[in-house]
């Protein structure tokens, strides 16, 4: 038996984004029959970016969804919001790295603070950035690939970012790279790609005082199962409240691949005429807070 809500709400919608980059309407699409799905796997939050914004709402007025959005502030300025649900903000740490490669955050507010947004806020960094000293309740951001084999972080230096964020209690999210569940080579990046599976459980061995790095690492389907399986609750739950969510561009594989490791429960199929047919994204209570 997997430890409670280890995957839970862990998957965000990156439909927007490479390389599925969805069109908005097909994404929109996608996500509202998943909201009719109702895995407990995604998180039900639709990832977009600040520019695009406008498109958005004109979609939503033609077509209405009721959407919780993660925004990821691609412009200079502070987007309008109202009318908008945003749960988390997504800051590139480009805008405030130095000259040095550092990342240096200016000791006033952050962007969107300013239109009182009371969304979580995350900047993006690089392991080679940290440490990175964060206004109280901003989190990080780690990218784990990219188009580039140079754009994955060694398991090394992603165990590092972990091993720093678990000593100092900074919540992250995690994106790019992630495409499966378990840890493998891509012949035609020629590099390894990593696993989800393997990123939450390093999360769990941090927690736990051992090294994040050899579970990064770890190809052997049975052992990382095993892995999983063995993870006590309290583990689990300050592992994901550290680890908030990972952004996927394709939302049905992670279900596929964690359903083909047996670590989550088949979906029951709902009885006829009982289905939502609405998209109005309800999610059954979250057990962990």
């Amino acid at each position: 038996m997997v430890a409670v809500n280890l995957f839970h709400d862990l998957v965000d919608d990156a439909g927007l984004f490479p390389p599925t980059a969805l069109p908005m309407d097909e994404a929109l699409a996608r996500h509202r029959a998943d909201l009719e799905r109702r895995s407990p796997v995604l998180t039900h939050r639709f990832l977009c970016p600040a520019s695009r914004l406008p498109v958005l709402r004109v979609h939503l007025e033609e077509t209405p969804l009721p959407l919780r959005l993660g925004l990821i502030l691609d412009t200079e300025e502070p987007p309008r919001l109202d009318g908008l649900e945003v749960e988390l903000v997504e800051v590139p740490g480009a805008r405030f790295e130095t000259s040095a490669g550092r990342i240096e955050l200016p000791d006033g507010r952050l962007p969107l603070e300013a239109v009182g947004s009371a969304a979580r806020r995350f900047v993006e960094v690089t392991p080679a950035q940290l440490p990175v000293h964060l206004p109280d309740g901003v989190g990080l951001k780690v990218r784990c690939g990219g188009r580039e084999p140079e754009d994955f972080p060694s398991a090394h230096d992603l165990g590092a970012f972990i091993a720093h964020c678990v000593r100092s209690g900074t919540p992250f999210k995690a994106t790019a790279g992630l495409h499966h569940a378990v840890r493998h080579f891509d012949p035609a990046l020629g590099t390894d790609r990593h696993g989800f599976v393997n990123l939450v459980l390093a999360v769990c061995a941090a927690v736990e005082g051992r090294d994040p790095v050899p579970v990064l690492k770890l190809t052997d389907v049975g052992e990382l199962v095993r892995q999983a399986r063995a993870v006590p609750d309290d583990a689990a739950r300050r592992a994901r409240e550290l680890l908030v969510s990972y952004g996927s561009c394709n939302t049905a594989t992670p279900i596929e691949d964690l359903l083909a490791l047996d670590l989550i429960e088949p979906e029951p199929k709902p009885e006829p005429g009982t289905g939502t047919g609405t998209g109005t994204g309800t999610r059954p209570a979250k057990e962990n807070a």
